[in-house]
C-alpha cells in the first residue's frame, strides 16, 4: 500500500519548545514557568497567522502533563502521557474551535466539562482557537469560570485579533504576543527540510518563498510543497519567480541603469515587457520603491544586514549602489510615492506610470546640473569624433526633454553678452555651486566656454595682441572697491546658482593687506564652500584690478546681522522704520 503524503506544515510541526522557529521570548518564558512550577490558570497567545500559536499551546499542554520532564523544561516524549499526546489519543487536552462554537450554549458545555478532573496526569488543558470569534454573550458566560477555574484546569486561548477581545477577558490572562518570523529564519528552516527530503534548492529561491510568506512559517511550508511538485524536486530561482508570478530583480537593476543614463526609451520598452508578462502597474511601482529602498540600505555595511534577500542579489545591490547617488535615490522615492498615491485617481493608468518613469529618467540630469560630477572623456577621442561627424550621447548627458526637443526642432542657444569676460577662468563652477546656468549662460564674449577650444584660443590670441598694443590702466584696489567687486561677482555668478552663498558674500567685509584679502565667515560649512570657488573669485578680482590676490577665509565673529525670521522679529524690524505701526497695532488689537 502506498504511503499517504503528509504536508510539510504537519509533518515537520515542532514537538518541543526548542524546535519552534522565531519565538524565543515566548518559549523561554513558558519553559521557565514549567521548571519553577509557576503556572497560570489562563493564557492568551496573540499574533499573525502561521507563527506557532497553536503549536506552542499544544507543546505546553504536553509538557505540563509529562511524567519525566527534562531539566530544560521540555517533554521527554517517552512516557505514556507524551506518547498518548503524540498519537492523538490523550484525554487531558481538549481543543475547541471558537469560529464554529461561539454561542452561549457551547460555552455552557465547556463549563460542564471543566468540572471533570483528569484520569491520568495533573492538568486538563483547554485550547480555544480563534477565541475572538466568540459572541459577547459567550464571553460574559465564560468570565466567571475563566477567573476561578478548578485547580486542574488551564485555559490557553489563541487569536489573530487581540483588539476584538473584551478587556475583562484580557485582564484574567497572561498575554503572549507572537511576532512575525524573519526571512533568514524561514530560509534556514526550509533549507533543513530540503536537506532532509533530498531536494535541491537555491538560496535565492528560498529567499523568494520566505518573502512571499510574509512572516508566516505555515504559509512558507505550503508554498514550498507546491513548488516542489511544480519543479519536480529542484527549486531554482527562475522556477520560483515564474510559478509565484514574482517580478525578477533583474528588471529593477536594468531600469535603474537606464534611469542613471537618462535613457527614457529603454525604460519605456522595459516597462512594456513587464506589462506583457501580466504584472500590475501599481505593484510594479511598489516593487521599484522597494528596490530603491534596498539600494539605500546597501550603501553602508552597518545597514546591509537589513536586506532580507539572497547573497547573490545582495552582491548586485552592493555593486549598483556604488554608481547611484544618494540624492537620486531620495528624489526617486519621493517621485514614486507621489505617483503611487495618485494612481487610483488616474484615468489612464499606463500613462500615469510612464510619466513617473520619464521623470525618473530626467532626474539624473537634474542632479548633475545641481552639482554631481560628470564623467570626462579623452580630448583626442572627441576631436576624432568631431572629424568623423560622430556624437556620443552618453558623454554629453543630454536630458530627456533635450532629446525630444532635438528630434522636433533644430535650435541653437543664444549667448549672453552681459557677462564679465575672463581670460583665465580658473576652475569651473560646475559641481561646486549647487545649480549650473542655463545653456545661454555658458558662453561669454571671449568665447572661452567648454567645447570650443579653437575659438577660445583664437579670441585669446587677439586679446593678447590688443593688450600688447594698448596699455592697461591699473585700478588702485581699496577695501571699498574690493567689497563692491565681490558684490558684483556674487550677483553675476552666485545669485543664479546658490542664493545662500550669494547673500553671504554680499554682506562680508574684506580686510585688505597688500595682496592678501581676508574674509570672516560664520561657520566651517561656509568656509569650505567659499574655499572651493576662491580661485574663481581671485581670477575675477585680477580682471578688475590687474593684481593677483590671495583669498583667505576664516571662521569667527562677523558683522552680518541675522535676518528677521519670526513674525515678531519682522514686526520689530518694520517698527524701526515706522514707529507709528505700534499705535496702529494696539488700536486695532492685532497680533504680530
Amino acid at each position: 500500500m502506498e504511503k499517504q503524503f503528509t504536508v510539510s506544515a504537519r509533518k515537520y510541526r515542532p514537538q518541543k519548545f526548542s524546535e519552534v522557529v522565531g519565538q524565543e521570548a515566548v518559549t523561554t518564558t513558558l519553559r521557565n514557568a514549567i521548571k519553577t512550577g509557576k503556572l497560570a490558570h489562563a493564557y492568551l497567545f496573540s499574533g499573525p497567522r502561521g507563527v506557532g500559536k497553536t503549536t506552542c499551546a499544544r507543546i505546553f499542554a504536553k509538557t505540563i502533563n509529562c511524567e519525566n520532564p527534562t531539566s530544560e523544561g521540555e517533554a521527554c516524549n517517552k512516557c505514556e502521557s507524551c506518547k498518548a499526546f503524540n498519537q492523538g489519543r490523550s484525554f487531558n487536552i481538549h481543543e475547541l474551535d471558537a469560529a464554529s462554537n461561539n454561542s452561549v450554549e457551547d460555552i455552557r458545555k465547556l463549563i460542564e466539562q471543566v468540572r471533570i478532573p483528569p484520569q491520568i496526569g495533573k492538568y486538563s488543558v483547554y485550547i480555544i482557537d480563534e477565541v475572538h470569534m466568540l459572541s459577547q454573550a459567550a464571553f460574559n458566560a465564560f468570565l466567571k469560570t475563566l477567573e476561578e477555574p478548578p485547580a486542574h484546569a488551564i485555559f490557553i486561548m489563541a487569536t489573530t485579533e487581540k483588539h476584538k477581545i473584551l478587556p475583562t477577558i484580557l485582564s484574567r490572562c497572561q498575554v503572549f504576543d507572537f511576532q512575525r518570523i524573519r526571512v533568514p529564519q524561514i530560509v534556514e528552516h526550509l533549507r533543513a527540510i530540503a536537506q532532509h527530503e533530498n531536494i535541491q534548492v537555491e538560496d535565492d529561491a528560498l529567499s523568494i518563498i520566505a518573502q512571499k510568506a510574509d512572516g508566516a512559517l505555515r504559509d512558507a511550508l505550503s508554498i514550498f510543497d507546491q513548488l516542489v511538485s511544480f519543479t519536480q524536486g529542484k527549486l531554482t530561482y527562475q522556477g520560483v519567480i515564474k510559478h509565484l508570478n514574482v517580478l525578477d530583480y533583474d528588471y529593477y537593476f536594468r531600469l535603474t541603469e537606464a534611469f542613471l543614463d537618462g535613457d527614457y526609451e529603454q525604460v519605456l520598452l522595459t516597462f512594456d515587457q513587464i506589462l506583457q508578462k501580466g504584472f500590475d502597474p501599481q505593484h510594479f511601482l511598489a516593487g521599484l520603491a522597494e528596490h530603491f529602498r534596498n539600494l539605500l540600505i546597501a550603501r553602508t555595511p552597518k545597514t546591509l544586514k537589513l536586506l532580507e534577500i539572497g547573497e547573490t542579489i545582495k552582491e548586485r545591490y552592493t555593486q549598483q549602489v556604488k554608481q547611484t547617488p544618494i540624492r537620486f535615490l531620495l528624489k526617486a522615492l519621493d517621485i514614486i510615492n507621489h505617483f503611487d498615491v495618485n494612481y487610483k485617481t488616474a484615468q489612464n493608468k499606463r500613462l500615469h506610470v510612464e510619466l513617473a518613469l520619464i521623470k525618473l529618467s530626467e532626474l539624473s540630469q537634474k542632479i548633475y546640473e545641481q552639482g554631481q560630477p560628470q564623467p570626462t572623456t579623452n580630448s583626442q577621442n572627441q576631436e576624432t569624433d568631431k572629424k568623423q561627424g560622430k556624437t556620443k550621447p552618453q558623454d554629453t548627458k543630454q536630458s530627456v526633454l533635450e532629446k525630444i526637443k532635438q528630434k522636433t526642432s533644430n535650435t541653437t542657444p543664444t549667448t549672453n553678452s552681459n557677462k564679465m569676460p575672463l581670460t583665465n577662468t580658473g576652475p569651473s563652477l560646475n559641481g561646486i555651486i549647487s545649480k549650473t546656468p542655463e545653456p545661454e549662460q555658458k558662453t561669454n564674449p571671449t568665447g572661452t566656454y567648454p567645447g570650443n577650444t579653437q575659438q577660445a584660443s583664437s579670441t585669446q590670441h587677439t586679446d593678447n595682441q590688443q593688450q600688447s598694443t594698448t596699455p592697461q590702466k591699473k585700478q588702485q584696489a581699496t577695501g571699498e572697491k574690493i567689497k563692491k567687486a565681490l558684490e558684483q561677482y556674487a550677483d553675476l555668478y552666485l545669485k543664479p546658482r546658490n542664493k545662500r552663498l550669494w547673500a553671504v558674500l554680499r554682506e562680508l567685509t574684506p580686510e585688505l593687506e597688500g595682496s592678501q584679502i581676508t574674509l570672516v565667515v560664520m561657520n566651517d560649512n561656509l568656509k569650505q564652500n567659499f574655499e572651493k570657488i576662491s580661485r574663481h573669485i581671485s581670477d575675477y578680482l585680477k580682471e578688475k584690478f590687474n593684481t593677483d590676490f590671495t583669498l583667505e577665509f576664516k571662521v569667527g565673529q562677523t558683522t552680518i546681522k541675522r535676518k528677521p525670521i519670526t513674525q515678531e522679529e519682522k514686526f520689530r524690524h518694520l517698527l524701526q522704520k515706522n514707529p507709528k505701526l505700534e499705535d496702529l497695532r494696539k488700536k486695532l488689537d492685532l497680533g504680530f
